[in-house]
């Protein structure tokens, strides 16, 4: 009786996360909640959290609609070294909306709002 060596499977780092929790990082970062997310890729908020707990594992068709909706390629979603940042990042959807709520306020709110918001930001030590 012979027996089948072991095969060690290769260890894959994806710099301190789980693929899971970058897909998690990555959904965030565009703006969405696991519900809009999951409405977007076709599946339900359920396999959503399934996905980015690690309970599921991504199929290459997962992988490919997750890449589509969230606009990255399949290398920044999938590939160990990919960088956490998008080179020319996008704002996210979240800032995006609120940018269009204070679109339809009127001038002087726009005003007060956006001064408010340049003295946050001065005081945070960030540069507007």
């Amino acid at each position: 009786m012979s027996r089948r060596p072991k095969v060690k499977k290769p260890h894959v780092d994806f710099g301190g996360e789980t693929l899971g929790q970058r897909l998690a990082r990555l959904r965030k970062q565009a703006g969405y909640t696991q519900t809009e997310f999951a409405e977007k890729v076709g599946i339900t908020q359920v396999l959503v959290s399934g996905y980015e707990t690690n309970r599921n594992q991504f199929s290459a068709e997962m992988a490919v609609r997750f890449a589509l909706a969230l606009d990255i390629s399949t290398d920044e979603l999938l590939h160990p070294k990919a960088t956490k940042k998008r080179s020319l990042k996008k704002p996210s959807l979240r800032i995006v909306r609120r940018m269009e709520q204070i679109e339809k306020l009127p001038p002087l709110q726009q005003s007060t709002l956006l001064r408010t918001i340049d003295g946050f930001l001065k005081g945070a030590g960030v540069s507007a």
